[in-house]
This record gives structure tokens, C-alpha cells and sequence, in this order.
């Protein structure tokens, strides 16, 4: 299942990425022998990175494509200052240049692309590059975690 979209702004802060969204409930069902894997919800689209949003936000379509439940209302503000409450899904996996991970969205029903913030960038452990509009990784070989000395 593929959902066509565009970005709707390129900036030095902004820039497009593709990125594969599942329902990782159907993604544990099939692992667990319960679900056929070709019936797991799934469907890349197109990312916006802004390292300057906290979280994933979603289209409302594509949450209701991957069946996502609502599990809670969340309060965004908007860069002029508005805030709105919005829906909030859990069990979104994402994949992203070779790196996953599952995450909770905020959707919003005028959008059309995904929008990848700094928590989920920081979690797949991806460093931004806003001169050359791109995303890599600390280290390639392994998703970084820094900790404190026991």
C-alpha cells in the first residue's frame, strides 16, 4: 500500500525523507505465527525532518490505513501560538534509513506527509545535517547509547 504525498516546504531546517509506517500490532501478531506477514498494515510515505518539532506527527488517514487506535488527546501549539487538542496513536512503527523504532503520533487531519521530530531522531540515533538537507547515523554500524558509569 502506497500513499503518494509531497512536501510542501523545503528550508535549511526542513527537508524530505521517505519513511515505511506499520501497525506493530500486526507486526507482533506476525511474529507470533497469529497473522499472515503480508496482511501486516504498512505503507511508506513521504517525511518532513524538522529537528525543531519534539515528536511524530501523522496524517490522520494514514493512522485510520494502519487501523491505529486512538489512546489519548495530546495539546500541540503551533508555531504562531495556537494550540488545539489532537488525537494520539500508539504502536506506530517506523523505519527509517535502515533504522526502527515504535512511536507514539500526534495526527492532524490536514496533513499529508509524516513529520519526524527530534525524539524520534534521537532514538534512532541520527545526527542532522540542515547545510546538505540530510539525516545520518553516529555511527553506522550501531545505534549509540550513552550512559552513565555504575
Amino acid at each position: 500500500m502506497k500513499l503518494k504525498t509531497k512536501a510542501k516546504e523545503k528550508d535549511m531546517g526542513r527537508f524530505a525523507v521517505d519513511v515505511e509506517l506499520a501497525n506493530n500490532s500486526d507486526i507482533e501478531l506476525a511474529r507470533g505465527g497469529h497473522l499472515d506477514p503480508a496482511k501486516v498494515r504498512r505503507l511508506k510515505i513521504q517525511g518532513v525532518v524538522d529537528s525543531g518539532a519534539a515528536r511524530l506527527v501523522l496524517p490522520e488517514a494514514v493512522a485510520r490505513q494502519l487501523g491505529l487506535r486512538v489512546t489519548s488527546k495530546v495539546k500541540v501549539r503551533y508555531a504562531d501560538h495556537r494550540t488545539v487538542q489532537r488525537p494520539q496513536v500508539e504502536g506506530v512503527y517506523l523505519e527509517l534509513l535502515g533504522r526502527n523504532g515504535v512511536f507514539k503520533a500526534t495526527l492532524e487531519p490536514k496533513r499529508d506527509t509524516a513529520l519526524i521530530g527530534a525524539i524520534v531522531l534521537e532514538d534512532l540515533d541520527y545526527l542532522v545535517d540542515r547545510t546538505n538537507q540530510r539525516i545520518y547515523p553516529r555511527d553506522p554500524k550501531f545505534v549509540v547509547s550513552e550512559i552513565e558509569e555504575a
